[in-house]
């Protein structure tokens, strides 16, 4: 006797999937229109179906004003939760699809700053040497809290433990000491002690959007520790021009325009280039504060992984066993 499968409730009662990617896009553009053209059909499709869905539920999820809609209550508590679900689909499908093809892809997450000044040199070298091998690369200035579905493979950042399973190296201590083109010095000859450093033009890094994973190195810390108070600075000296954005800090430095704080493994080839110099001999070195690789413990036997993480490793150099041993 073959024994027959109860119905799935649970599977009989969910919404149509297209009508969920219907809404999903309606609320997101809040425009019935623009939904229908991220979507590729008529905008009479998408008010079709945010109609069955609503019927379906029993709810309105839209307050129409026009051609602008905005959600409900019941319509935020819906999107809330199939935002995350259609996230989590849309990740596993990547990955499905990336384990698929021929090449590997691995998600390395690291800031903006160093994306732009230390890996964007060097990548072309890699991937010379591992065709095989895709990067998709996450760059953000908060590692503490990332968008739903991001999991990388490996970050690189000032925390040890940035996320629960992954296997933290130490990498470098930061060094921080001031930079400037080499025009602007030679239009400013006068700078040649930290004090005459002090009553010039400074670029400096704020904090603003940063999350506060270390201590925060602006000109003020830095001059603190060489005993020397910002705030003694007169009134009448060049401009202090303040940026949460580091790129554009040297950016402006590089553009002749101030003396900027520089992290070494960020400036260092700059400065042996010649584009950037050191105005002044003093440094910050922070003992206490380390850049670390983290490394996802699931994907430990990951060879396309696992190759990344240690050409990282092998491009720092001995600056590792430093960090390490320290």
């Amino acid at each position: 006797m073959v024994k027959h499968t109860e119905p799935d409730q649970t599977l009989i009662k969910m919404p149509s999937l297209r009508a969920v990617k219907a809404f999903v896009a309606a609320a997101r553009y809040q425009n019935f229109t623009r939904a229908a053209e991220a979507l590729c059909v008529t905008q009479a499709a998408i008010s079709r179906q945010i109609r069955e869905l609503e019927d379906h539920l029993g709810a309105e999820l839209f307050n129409r004003a026009g051609r602008a809609v905005e959600l409900t209550s019941a319509g935020s508590i819906f999107y809330d939760a199939v935002q995350l679900s259609f996230t989590n689909i849309a990740q596993a499908a990547e990955r499905i699809s990336s384990n698929s093809n021929s090449k590997h892809v691995v998600t390395l997450c690291c800031s903006q700053a160093f994306a732009n000044m230390w890996l964007m040199p060097k990548l072309p070298t890699f991937f010379e040497a591992h065709p095989e091998i895709d990067l998709n690369l996450v760059v953000t200035q908060n590692f503490l809290t990332m968008e739903n579905g991001v999991h990388p493979d490996i970050i690189i950042c000032k925390m040890m433990k940035s996320h629960d399973g992954y296997h933290s190296q130490a990498l470098m201590h930061d060094q921080v000491y001031p930079v400037c083109s080499p025009l602007y010095l030679e239009r400013h000859p006068e700078i040649c002690t930290v004090h005459d450093l002090r009553d010039g033009a400074l670029l400096n890094l704020s904090p603003y959007g940063r999350s506060q994973v270390a201590e925060h190195v602006d000109w003020s810390v830095w001059f603190a520790y060489h005993d020397i108070d910002l705030k003694t600075r007169p009134t009448d000296t060049p401009h202090f021009f303040n940026a949460n954005d580091y790129n554009l800090l040297i950016q402006l430095t590089l553009n002749h325009q101030g003396v900027a704080l520089g992290w070494n493994h960020l400036v260092g080839p700059m400065v042996e280039q010649g584009l950037l110099v050191r105005p002044v001999d003093e440094i910050l070195v922070l003992h206490d504060s380390k850049h670390y690789l983290s490394f996802n413990e699931d994907k430990q036997n990951d060879a396309s992984c696992r190759r990344l993480y240690e050409w990282l490793l092998a491009e720092f150099g001995p600056e590792c066993v430093e960090a390490q041993a320290s």
